[in-house]
């Protein structure tokens, strides 16, 4: 492929490729991204993941570590045009990152392992680039791996990733090998162009093309048809096709323009193969091939439509246009704390021209149930950069369709919209998973303690995958996380970066407490200590109500034997102790409290006496009668592939659930199990649902009601710690 007319280093928006690299943990995308930098000349030498020297000067074993859970950048330079590859964590509880990674870029790389099967994870993202209608290639790793099997790793590729049709994936380049060792493994040395009809060979370390010899050509034909006939169907020539089955040679030129033209409108899916480099070799394995693709076949940035913009207060306004000159409308799409430089945004510029030390306008709305508070600041931007091997280059401004770095952005948060300060503009949020796995924590110590809220604000800030709540009913701290491996990171980095250490404890569900038939009490308040004294007695019926009535009072009292004034004192005592609990400890709702009758003193009956009898009643009237605890449960929904619904449901009937329907998605083979289950059995269903369906499936939960627990069960609540996860 050539370059593409007009490109240049300052071609403006439509000389900038922002491309995502997405696949599951193992697949090879940062190598991958180390082998392109070192291609295109970004770093000078390969870095390798095992070695934790691909990016900055952390300790190498950290590198590592982080460059697996987080968004990362790496720009480089290919014929005139800037490509910032956007490099994303491979792990299902990190999928935030990947979102974020799928907002900021133009097309996504989809890096398979020839080794293995496309994994389920690979084909959701797949499918949910699919339904925004974002380019796509895929290009296979571990090419000389000893299980690697390209033959059927394509044929996989083309079925589980062809939205239906097997030929809107298929290989642009096929593999050559040389000869095989005394271990039987033959390596890949080449690269068989099936338009071009040329050989890419880099067996020397060097690349060179030659023609394809005798042998080789039956395997170009049979391909090459094949590859033709699924460029020509995307094509907007229709009397294409007639002249290819009519034998008439195309012109390569003309199949690569409809190629091209199919891949930027995503309706065609390239597939090309890649090695890293070996010994003193620059260019690895199909580095070219594919650097070419990225700069001719995949859009540029000013191709892209803007996500939907309105005011901050909600008013529309007109589409945004990738113009420099337009007004300004960027967006915070990561958020982290480095060590030597403080606060770091990744922002996408959609819209006009970001410079440094410029105000600009901060809007951030629709995450409030996360805890990010709805704002509009206005912030003094600091110096851009963009990442440059272990450095950060020094930019002079971010146009229209780039990718920067900004420091000192104070208030900004992921997700959050930069605008100009005289004419404010906010983008419609992108979509994030929810985060399904609560941990509760507590402070290690009283320095922890004082230092916590400040640290937990600034964590969940840089993470809109993460949820911060300060549950009402049982006090409990809880971090929403979507993993273990999540959590892990989340606590480390609360830790590393502000200093605060703390402890998990056991996740507490919020029990309720209710009558299980009516009752009545008695309580009596009758002290004489010298001087002024108490006195109060109440009588009361306690009986059960529908569910969600909480706490009902009633005052039946007639002839004054309980004064006025003390009505609402005896009230204030039984809400007191309801709210307390009678039996395990847990608020009592759902009865209905009246008052019969009682008795009074005229010097010594007081407001804190009656309350006091008040208390003393219902607990009274709680040891006449079975006391019931009740468990939160949820509405669950499941969404899975067709293959696991039978496991999934027996799964949730073995956490005394109850299936109430399933619903067939209207796109793909996939199926949404409904259920009701007990808060307390689906603590984990986050983890455990990842290793049922094999990474594949998702779910929400919504509270529905309090049920009574099983008896046994609650016997247990009311013997040891309550349950939870």
């Amino acid at each position: 492929m050539n370059e593409k007319p007009g490109a240049g280093a300052a071609g403006g928006p439509a000389a900038v490729r922002n491309v995502v690299l997405v696949g599951h943990s193992g697949a090879g995308k940062t190598t991958l991204v180390e082998t392109l930098a070192l291609a295109a000349g970004a770093t000078g030498r390969a870095g390798r993941v095992e070695d934790g020297d691909t990016l900055s000067d952390q300790d190498p074993i950290e590198q590592r570590r982080q460059r697996s859970v987080q968004l990362s950048l790496v720009p480089l330079e290919w014929r005139g045009c800037r490509i910032n590859l956007l490099d994303t964590p491979g792990y299902a509880d990190f999928v935030g990152e990947l979102r974020a990674g799928l907002r900021a870029a133009d097309a996504a790389l989809f890096v398979v392992s020839a080794a293995e099967d496309v994994a389920g994870a690979t084909r959701a993202v797949w499918e949910e680039c699919a339904a925004v209608g974002m380019p796509r290639a895929l290009v296979l790793t571990h090419l000389d791996a000893a299980r690697a099997d390209v033959t059927t790793v394509l044929r996989g590729c083309g079925e589980a990733l062809g939205d239906g049709d097997p030929d809107a994936v298929l290989p642009l380049y096929l593999p050559l090998y040389g000869a095989a060792g005394a271990d039987g493994h033959a390596p890949v040395t080449g690269l068989l162009g099936l338009l071009t009809r040329r050989v890419a060979e880099y067996a020397s370390g060097e690349r060179t093309e030659r023609d394809p010899d005798a042998a080789e050509l039956p395997l170009l034909d049979e391909a090459r048809g094949r590859l033709i006939e699924g460029i020509i169907a995307e094509s907007e020539d229709e009397t294409l096709m007639d002249r290819y089955l009519g034998g008439e040679e195309l012109d390569v030129a003309s199949l690569v323009a409809d190629l091209e033209t199919a891949v930027a409108r995503g309706t065609f899916h390239p597939v090309l193969a890649a090695a890293p480099v070996t010994g003193s070799a620059r260019q690895g394995l199909g580095t070219v091939e594919l650097l070419d693709l990225l700069v001719r076949g995949f859009p540029a940035a000013g191709e892209r439509t803007a996500p939907e913009v309105t005011t901050p207060d909600g008013a529309p306004r007109p589409p945004l246009v990738c113009d420099p000159a337009g007004p300004l409308a960027a967006e915070v799409v990561k958020t982290t704390s480095d060590p030597y430089v403080g606060r770091l945004s990744l922002v996408r510029v959609f819209s006009g021209t970001l410079r440094p030390d410029e105000a600009v306008h901060v809007s951030g709305h629709g995450l409030e149930d996360r805890g990010h508070a709805d704002h509009d600041v206005q912030e003094r931007v600091g110096a851009l950069s963009a990442p440059s091997g272990k450095q950060q280059r020094p930019l002079a401004q971010a146009v229209a369709g780039e990718l920067a770095c900004v420091a000192k952005l104070a208030r900004a948060e992921t997700g959050d919209t930069l605008s100009s300060c005289g004419d404010p503009l906010l983008m419609a949020p992108w979509t994030m998973p929810d985060p399904q796995l609560p941990v509760a924590i507590e402070a290690h110590g009283k320095a922890d303690e004082d230092k916590l809220s400040h640290g937990l604000a600034r964590l969940v800030a840089e993470d809109p995958t993460m949820r911060l709540e300060q549950h009402p009913h049982t006090g409990q701290v809880v971090l929403w996380c979507l993993g273990e491996a999540h959590a892990e990171v989340a606590l480390e980095r609360l830790r590393t970066r502000y200093g605060v250490r703390v402890d998990t404890v056991p996740y507490r569900v919020p029990l309720r407490e209710t009558f299980g038939g009516a009752a009545a009490g008695r309580g009596r308040q009758v002290k004489q200590s010298g001087g002024h004294g108490q006195f109060a007695i109440c009588e009361i019926e306690v009986e059960p109500l529908p569910a969600g009535s909480g706490v009902e009072f009633v005052d039946t009292v007639v002839g004054g034997a309980v004064p006025r004034q003390f009505i609402t004192s005896v009230e204030k005592g039984v809400r007191a102790q309801a709210a307390q609990g009678v039996a395990a400890g847990y608020p009592l709702v759902d009865v209905r409290v009246t008052l019969r009758d009682g008795k009074a003193h005229a010097v010594d009956s007081s407001d804190a006496a009656f309350q006091a009898a008040g208390a003393l009643a219902l607990r009274d009237a709680a040891g006449q009668v079975r006391i019931e605890l009740l468990e939160p449960v949820a509405e669950v929904a499941v969404l899975i592939p067709d293959e696991f619904v039978g496991p999934v449901m027996s799964d949730l009937s073995g956490r005394r659930g109850r299936v109430v329907g399933t619903e067939q998605e209207e796109v793909g083979d996939r199926t949404w199990v409904r259920a009701e289950v007990p808060e307390a059995e689906i603590a984990r269903y986050a983890v455990d649902l990842r290793s049922l369906a094999h990474g594949t499936g998702r779910f929400t939960r919504t509270y529905l009601r309090h049920e009574p627990m099983p008896q046994q069960l609650a016997a247990a609540v009311r013997r040891g710690p309550e349950i939870g996860a």
